[in-house]
């Protein structure tokens, strides 16, 4: 693609070179860089992409797309200086590839806690209806029925255009794709064209990067005061900030709740451990999901259906057969009646909402066992918060290592100790190896009483120094359990 018609999309300050050349290929890494190729560098919170020019120059780029030039230019090479490279990748990528997020219709799910759950059902819906979709989440990315390992719960701008342009190729009309605060932030989704946006809600997370909360919730309003006034913006109606997000919001405003009077109203009839009877605007649900977190999840997911022209009593129907995403709340039973929930849940609004999913469920005599990790490396602040909220809504709280990465597990228990109060301390224990962790749990555990198992979810890997290491906590359980009787899998 000649570069100047790329160019022409990112709005440079300056170009130096002849701009006539012909890119092949377009990169962030100055290791992936050939014949062709036009780098991008990027300034990012721990490498400045800039010191990667020279580089990625030798490796036979043909042009460079930069906020800054290096102190030597190459005659063969084309430089385009922008203000930001953020939202200059965003552009060039959308331009390189055709502008792919115009032939489907892309709905992006933001807010802190029910993105993949969101995202994942409404994929499975709109498969189901007939359609071939793409999915752009968490757990994986898929081209219609083509999985792709997930990097990110947001990848860069380009990684998505190239997925998005083989998921038009592939026949795809629809994209469901989880946005992240820190793709906002650093201007991942620019360039895109969104058919409609859902918020979920806005607690505690991400801190170690927003800095303070204030930031993290205008990186998440940015999504909605951009999205064109063709969309649709789907907010929550019971969140304190629902409303805050599509205030600036040129998209057409459309809502949904459990409390607060909302376009797509829904009410819990009855809760079961197999799952819930709803009632969304007058009309009877059965779902296999636990919990009113996910009562929400699934409004959202019926709003965002019937907004994108989906027929309402279809989209109910296949809502209902509707099973849990992986690592969301997903069961592992051992023959003995103690039931394993293993759960993503890392934020202590999600942990909050999982325990008393289970305590809103649980019979008298049922004892609820909570292993509860934090991350290294991660939003401290938090710490203690979910340690508090997984020893004061449990019978006996484990406290343990989730992805420890550069730090001390012990330190990290140490901090998260240090939010539970002096009487639940009598029924806290801290291991620090998660393994023994949840050994200790399935010990301690009698017939019919549950455990959660809370943090890490899908992932099947721990991440100790800077190594990553194979690690799953339903095989665990599994392996576990095994000495206790056969095991059941209630995926739900």
């Amino acid at each position: 693609m000649d570069f100047r018609k790329i160019i022409e999309q990112t709005g440079a300050l300056a170009v130096h070179g002849s701009a006539d050349v012909d890119v092949t290929s377009i990169s962030l890494s100055s290791s992936e860089v050939g014949a062709g190729c036009c780098f991008a560098a990027l300034k990012g919170a721990q490498t400045d992409g800039h010191i990667f020019i020279p580089s990625a120059v030798a490796g036979g780029a043909a042009a460079v797309i930069c906020e800054r030039l290096p102190d030597t230019l190459s005659p063969s090479v084309c430089y385009a200086v922008v203000k930001s490279s953020g939202s200059a990748v965003g552009l060039a990528a959308a331009a390189f590839y055709g502008n792919p997020s115009r032939e489907l219709k892309l709905v992006g799910v933001t807010g802190t806690n029910g993105k993949t759950t969101t995202a994942t059902l409404l994929y499975d819906l709109f498969k189901a209806l007939g359609h071939k979709v793409g999915l752009i989440s968490t757990v994986v990315y898929r081209v219609d029925d083509r999985a792709i390992e997930a990097t990110h719960t947001t990848p860069d701008a380009i990684a998505i255009n190239r997925m998005l342009r083989e998921m038009v190729d592939e026949g795809c009309s629809y994209c469901f794709m989880e946005v992240s605060s820190h793709a906002i932030a650093q201007r991942r989704v620019e360039g895109l064209r969104f058919a409609g946006g859902i918020f979920s809600n806005l607690t505690h997370d991400h801190l170690d990067y927003h800095r303070t909360f204030e930031e993290y919730l205008k990186a998440k309003k940015t999504f909605f005061d951009e999205l064109p006034a063709a969309a649709f913006a789907l907010t929550n109606a019971d969140e304190r900030n629902g409303m805050v997000m599509v205030q600036s919001a040129k998209a057409q405003v459309k809502t949904y709740g459990l409390r607060a009077p909302a376009d797509f109203k829904c009410r819990i009839r009855e809760r079961r451990m197999d799952g819930m009877l709803l009632d969304i605007n007058g009309a009877e649900l059965w779902t296999r999901l636990i919990g009113d977190f996910n009562a929400y999840n699934v409004s959202a997911v019926y709003g965002a259906a019937t907004l994108l022209g989906a027929p309402r009593s279809e989209a109910l129907r296949i809502i209902s057969t509707l099973g849990a995403v992986a690592g969301r709340f997903e069961y592992v039973k051992s023959g003995t009646g103690i039931t394993a929930i293993v759960d993503y849940a890392h934020t202590p609004d999600a942990l909050a909402n999982v325990l008393g999913a289970i305590n809103k469920l649980r019979r008298g005599g049922q004892k609820l066992i909570a292993v509860v990790g934090c991350g290294g490396n991660r939003d401290r602040a938090k710490r203690p918060i979910m340690a508090r909220e997984a020893a004061e809504n449990s019978d006996m709280a484990i406290l343990t290592s989730d992805n420890p990465r550069k730090e001390k597990p012990e330190d990290i228990l140490a901090e998260m100790y240090a939010g539970v109060s002096a009487e639940a301390r009598r029924r806290t224990l801290a291991i620090a190896d998660r393994r023994e962790a949840i050994k200790a749990a399935v010990m301690l555990a009698k017939k019919d009483d549950i455990i959660l198992v809370a943090g890490k979810g899908h992932e099947t890997y721990q991440i100790v120094g800077t190594e990553k290491f194979h690690f799953d906590d339903k095989e665990v359980l599994k392996e576990e359990f095994r000495s206790l009787g056969e095991l059941e899998n209630l995926k739900i």
